[in-house]
């Protein structure tokens, strides 16, 4: 049984301000290490469950947070930047299940340090359903006939996910109260409680579905100003709907988030 755990960093249990996921300021170090514990405990879950395999991504920033002598040994990591499928990078038809650890709700919601992949987004749309990161990369899973069995994050992303994927194991590691502001719990019970929701979901593996994408696929991206759209508009084929929205319709779903992806970047 082969595993995928895409890791970010906002959802992890203590993370409430940017300056903890920052590279460079001071609560940065003591917060990957957070993070890297939290992708260890959802890797030791999977092993306990039979797993073979586990590959982890990491999937915050600039990509390079985990630390690696910190994981199970048995752990595959990617890291660095960029990637090709950013945070889903490695993913593909021969894994039996995808776990998100660390993320966070999508933009405009409620929930701690909410944002779609930039904070120039208000909101992002794919075939007219409003998605964050949860969404968006369930999505790239089920392009491939994979399921998400496990999300981890804060209490609004976890409803998200729960909304968007029906059967899901989550674990609220902190409930939200604002977007710079949340209930924790201790990392040690965060940690054990993904473990153990870990090792449950490759359990009871035939209880989830994957998220399929339609074909073709049409993503649209609201932005917080024109400036932002008036960049991604350059991508050839992108066509301004108003002032501070673009839409690109492409063949399937992955040239539609390699377009939302290239847009970001030029936005």
């Amino acid at each position: 049984m082969k595993v995928f755990i895409s890791v970010d960093m906002e959802g992890i249990s203590g993370v409430v301000n940017w300056a903890h996921t920052e590279y460079g300021k001071d609560s940065y170090e003591r917060f990957r290490r957070l993070m890297t514990k939290e992708a260890d405990a959802a890797a030791k879950g999977a092993f306990e469950a039979g797993a073979t395999e586990v590959v982890i991504n990491d999937s915050h920033g600039g990509m390079r947070n985990i630390i690696i002598e910190d994981l199970d040994p048995r752990v595959k990591l990617i890291t660095g930047s960029p990637k090709p499928m950013s945070m889903m990078e490695g993913i593909g038809p021969d894994f039996d299940a995808v776990m998100l650890i660390g993320y966070h709700s999508r933009a405009s919601s409620t929930g701690v340090l909410n944002h779609t992949y930039t904070g120039r987004i208000a909101n992002l749309w794919v075939n007219g359903k409003c998605l964050g990161e949860t969404g968006l990369n369930a999505m790239i899973a089920g392009y491939y006939g994979v399921s998400v069995v496990l999300v981890s994050g804060d209490s609004v992303v976890v409803q998200e996910a729960k909304d968007l994927l029906g059967q899901v194991e989550t674990v609220a590691v902190k409930e939200a109260r604002s977007q710079f502001a949340a209930m924790c719990l201790h990392p040690e019970k965060a940690q054990a409680l993904i473990r153990e929701k870990a090792a449950l979901s490759l359990k009871n593996l035939n209880m989830y579905k994957p998220l399929v994408p339609d074909a073709p696929a049409t993503v649209r991206i609201q932005f917080h100003t024109s400036g932002n759209a008036d960049g991604a508009s350059i991508m050839p084929g992108t066509v301004r709907i108003d002032p501070v929205t673009v839409e690109f319709a492409a063949k399937d779903y992955l040239d539609a988030y390699r377009a939302a992806r290239t847009m970001m970047a030029l936005a």
